[in-house]
């Protein structure tokens, strides 16, 4: 709460949503003498119907979100705001710091702080690299209210569960909305062994992938009957499978490992990438799970006529 009260955007009101705590949240809290405050109790209902009580609690066109353990550098609402309005953006993010509970950077996030802070910090990068995995840090979002109101949901039963902020972001990329974020470390994410991420199942593997899946039906690959697949090793081999139970026909395959070149994998023929034609309008889905391997493969389907995020989708 300090490092919002404290932001050199000084017009700004903070609502404190305490969702049933059984802490000392409250009276921590109430320790603040800050006329910018406002604490709002209720009974545990999660986050997602937390976060949605907030944004009915709040009045002003622009809102920001925070969790309770994390930091906000004091340039951080301010100079998201900034960049929203420069360029006319629907949702704003920015690059992170994640750390462990002794302030130390946290060695198990390193992939995902590098994929948070270098491969997708521009726009096309947000949009075109969402299905891969959520490209902006959920509590650095500055957001319209419009980005909000279209409310957060993580599904009623277990075997429906989603994480509520990725499964919001791609709703509203869906609807064209504008996403960008400032080039600038101005958060603190802290990583916490206990904290919702880890714990709870709505976050699973299992539930993110739940979640970009069928986005990617209800989206790029709506009313497709054909694909292509860009790896087969052990990432692509479960796509190839998932497309084909989804009576998507997989036209080719595309693969570096010499072994599997002119193979079969489930009855598609698999050839190297120098050997891939020019874009025809089938879309292209790349999946491989080697960190540099996206940064080598983009320059390539470029070169073929591809454009990432119309034809050509990166998956994890």
């Amino acid at each position: 709460m300090r490092s919002i009260l404290d932001q050199t955007l000084r017009e700004i009101e903070l609502i404190v949503l305490d969702d049933g705590s059984t802490d000392e949240t409250v009276a921590v809290v109430l320790g603040f003498r800050d006329p910018r405050l406002r604490l709002i109790t209720c009974e545990h209902r999660g986050v997602a119907a937390a976060a949605n009580a907030a944004t009915e609690l709040a009045v002003a066109p622009i809102i920001a979100r925070m969790d309770a353990d994390d930091f906000s550098y004091p340039m951080r609402l301010e100079r998201e705001l900034q960049l929203l309005t420069a360029q006319n953006l629907d949702v704003v993010g920015c690059r992170v710091r994640i750390v462990d509970e002794s302030y130390r950077p946290a060695s198990s996030l390193q992939r995902y702080e590098r994929w948070i802070n270098e491969e997708t910090i521009n726009g096309n990068q947000i949009s075109s690299l969402r299905f891969v995995e959520l490209p902006l840090v959920n509590p650095t979002i500055l957001a319209r209210r419009s980005y909000f109101e279209l409310t957060f949901s993580d599904g009623d039963v277990p075997e429906e569960y989603i994480p509520e902020d990725y499964d919001l972001m791609l709703r509203a990329a869906a609807q064209g909305m504008r996403f960008g974020k400032v080039d600038e470390i101005l958060f603190d994410w802290t990583d916490r062994p206990h904290r919702l991420t880890r714990t709870d199942p709505r976050y699973s593997l299992e539930s993110f992938m739940r979640c970009r899946r069928r986005h990617l039906l209800a989206g790029p690959l709506s009313e497709v009957e054909r694909v292509d697949l860009w790896g087969v090793g052990q990432t692509g081999k479960e796509w190839l499978r998932w497309l084909q139970a989804q009576h998507i026909t997989v036209r080719r395959g595309y693969e570096i490992n010499e072994r599997k070149v002119n193979q079969q994998i489930h009855g598609v023929p698999i050839s190297h990438p120098t050997e891939m034609p020019a874009a025809d309008g089938t879309p292209l889905i790349i999946a491989v799970g080697a960190e540099a391997a996206r940064g080598l493969i983009l320059p390539h389907i470029l070169t073929r006529g591809y454009i990432t995020g119309h034809d050509a989708w990166f998956v994890a």
